[in-house]
């Protein structure tokens, strides 16, 4: 499916985040705003494109949008707000990263919290539909793996590099045989039979 821009604004933010799911590591979110003759063919959401696609696209992104930001948001601050909250908190750091303040903000996905006063539609799979979202969703996954792959050098035993944080089942096999790391949400379901984590 052919993505396209959501409106005729000039200063048009998508934002979306990456690792929502994850065990370990940061939630990301990254906001773009693209110029209204911005085209790529080979841009979709970021779940859809391999690795090496999506790191094609993260320069060619940087160099042709109008502005962007992303944000990272830690374990630590997950398990005291929550993953959802996190979320949105990382979206917003992203947008206050824009140099210019944009006139709307598309989110992909449907939970938000307002922006300041800035006008903002909450799109489900809004990554597959607009070019903005789908190149924050491509800047927040590849920024967010980069970092991964750093803090894999750290703890290889959990495979971050492969899985990046993700619930695999080497990586639960890994928890349960390693413990959990300072990187592990500790607020998260870390092993299926867990109801208590000691730490």
């Amino acid at each position: 499916m052919l993505l396209k821009n959501h409106s005729k604004l000039a200063l048009e933010c998508g934002t979306d985040e990456a690792g929502r799911g994850c065990l370990a590591g940061p939630v990301t979110a990254a906001a773009v705003i693209l110029p209204l003759t911005f085209e790529n063919s080979l841009l979709n959401d970021s779940k859809q494109l391999s690795e090496h696609k999506r790191d094609l696209l993260k320069p060619i992104i940087e160099l042709e949008a109008l502005n962007f930001g992303v944000s990272h948001v830690f374990q630590e601050e997950i398990d005291q707000i929550n993953i959802l909250n996190a979320s949105i908190l990382a979206m917003h750091q992203s947008i206050s990263q824009l140099i210019t303040q944009p006139e709307f903000i598309i989110v992909d996905g449907n939970r938000f919290k307002p922006y300041g006063t800035i006008p903002f539609e909450t799109i489900i799979k809004g990554d597959g539909k607009y070019l903005s979202i789908a190149a924050a969703s491509v800047l927040a996954k590849t920024y967010r793996d980069a970092y991964m792959n750093t803090i894999h050098e750290e703890f290889p035993m959990y495979n971050w590099k492969q899985n990046k944080g993700y619930p695999t089942k080497e990586h639960r096999e890994a928890i349960r045989k390693y413990g959990v790391t300072k990187y592990h949400r500790k607020s998260f379901r870390l092993l299926p039979e867990q109801l208590k984590l000691d730490i």
